[in-house]
């Protein structure tokens, strides 16, 4: 049997890069889906796809910094499918500038998107799990959580705040039987990196440079991101909440050894 036989999920920001590849990974696994995004092209064409290929999908177009549309988000997924068993919160923006380039508007808008936004998500999905009688949420955050590159300065700081909500939520919802836990990513090869490293000048070859930094002479891909959401989203995490699950090639803080 799929691991997510019968379940309802909800990714946002699965219209490209982790969010699509954990889609299809837990579509694939059998859970139907529901595709949170501001980009409704793109949100639509992987629902569609979704669709064609298993289990039902739902586009529903959220900006997930308004509390409104969250509502409406969830709301429509429970409208459409009677119930809501994981949550996978994955939205976010990464916007470069040290302490000292960031301004307050462009740290209120990572900070709206990256934590509010997961805020807002768990708590109207927390309405529906309460009622089911539990369910799993799941962060996406990001190694930068710990320390964070000096070019991240606000995303950095938006994913540590992120993983204190994720703890702290797991120690209330528990008695509800509702996980929380966090995936922190490392270098993950997206559609969105690639757009980055263009930007800044790196050429088209700035992945074989890449690579050759890597201990397992790759950089990680959203596949790697959506089988540990999907560990994380199934029964076989039953007993597992509170924990955060670093996604790197070598232990965060110390230097690659090889």
């Amino acid at each position: 049997m799929a691991r997510l036989e019968g379940r309802v999920a909800l990714v946002t920001g699965a219209g490209k890069g982790m969010g699509e590849g954990i889609a299809r990974v837990f579509a694939a696994e059998g859970a139907r889906l529901v595709i949170g995004d501001r980009d409704e092209a793109s949100g639509q064409a992987v629902a569609a796809s979704l669709a064609a290929a298993g289990p039902p999908a739902l586009f529903v177009r959220a900006d997930v910094r308004l509390e409104a549309e969250c509502r409406a988000l969830v709301d429509r997924a429970v409208a459409e499918f009677g119930r809501l068993d994981v949550l996978v919160n994955n939205a976010g923006i990464n916007t470069r500038g040290n302490i000292e380039e960031t301004s307050a508007e462009t740290w209120d808008d990572v900070f709206a998107v990256n934590v509010r936004g997961p805020f807002l998500c768990m708590q109207q999905a927390v309405r529906y799990m309460r009622a089911g009688k539990g369910g799993s949420i799941v962060n996406i955050g990001s190694v930068n959580a710990y320390i964070g590159q000096p070019n991240l300065a606000a995303y950095s700081a938006s994913k540590g705040a992120l993983m204190t909500l994720t703890k702290n939520s797991a120690s209330y919802l528990g008695r509800y039987r509702i996980r929380v836990n966090q995936i922190n990513p490392g270098w993950t090869l997206t559609p969105s990196e690639h757009a980055v490293k263009l930007k800044e000048g790196k050429g088209e070859g700035w992945l074989e440079e890449a690579v050759r930094t890597r201990p397992f002479g790759r950089l990680l891909d959203p596949r790697d991101i959506a089988l540990a959401a999907l560990y994380l989203a199934s029964d076989e995490s039953e007993c597992v909440t509170g924990s955060v699950l670093d996604l790197e090639q070598y232990p965060v803080g110390a230097p690659p050894q090889w």
